[in-house]
């Protein structure tokens, strides 16, 4: 089964909640594998302020970016080209709301002239496992809110405090997978291919929702359909 092979968690913290307009500051890659866990972590100077409200959800101030960061460029390329090697070996890249990470890389990469990730990876971004959408997909109707926090308490996840360090998500969307796959085993069972068509089901539906009471309220409906990278 794939969730007994190798796989990667994948997140990222930045300067803000729009991910075609914000840009990185940090951001982790922990390969999990029988052999054991290595760990990735990027800190970038991202070439602009650091909004102070970003800065109080993450912890790095614009002077520290500056000052320990390395360029955004070499970063941007750097966690390309990882993610790109594992995932052409197969190896599932798991995030969790797994669209605004790829959605932010990619947009990042155009800005700074770089080789986007869906050409490295031959025109499919492929495999992304979300935790969040497969939630979703298994308990459609459950109410409450669905963060990274949220599913952990769900699920009895332990995890650190500090939520919105790249690295500790990193390591609670493991978790949260983990639990996810024991409660349903189903989806540890299935291929890659059937996991990710689910997840881009699950998207597509909360999108049409979204879009349905955005009409409802008179409002302009401004997310994608599109998944794991918005266009």
């Amino acid at each position: 089964m794939w969730s007994e092979e190798s796989i990667i968690g994948f997140d990222t913290e930045t300067t803000g909640i729009r991910p075609k307009k914000d840009r990185l500051v940090t951001c982790s890659i922990v390969l999990v594998s029988p052999e054991g866990v290595d760990k990735h972590y990027w800190l970038a100077d991202p070439g602009v302020e650091i909004p102070e409200r970003a800065s109080a959800i993450h912890g790095i101030t614009t002077a520290q970016a500056r000052s320990q960061g390395r360029p955004i460029g070499e970063v941007l390329e750097e966690i390309a080209t990882t993610l790109a090697e594992h995932m052409a070996a197969g190896r599932p890249a798991v995030a969790f709301n797994a669209t605004y990470d790829f959605t932010l890389l990619e947009a990042e990469l155009g800005r700074h002239g770089l080789q986007p990730l869906v050409e490295r990876l031959g025109g499919e971004v492929f495999p992304v496992v979300d935790p969040y959408l497969l939630d979703r997909s298994v308990d459609r109707y459950r109410k409450g809110k669905r963060r990274l926090e949220d599913l952990c308490r769900h699920y009895g996840v332990l995890a650190a405090d500090d939520f919105h360090n790249a690295e500790a998500d990193v390591l609670a969307t493991l978790r949260v997978l983990a639990a996810i796959l024991r409660a349903h085993p189903e989806l540890a069972e299935a291929d890659l291919e059937e996991v990710q068509m689910r997840e881009c089901d699950t998207h597509a539906e909360s999108m049409r929702w979204f879009k349905k009471k955005a009409e409802e309220r008179g409002r302009a409906f401004t997310d994608s359909f599109e998944w794991p990278i918005a266009d």
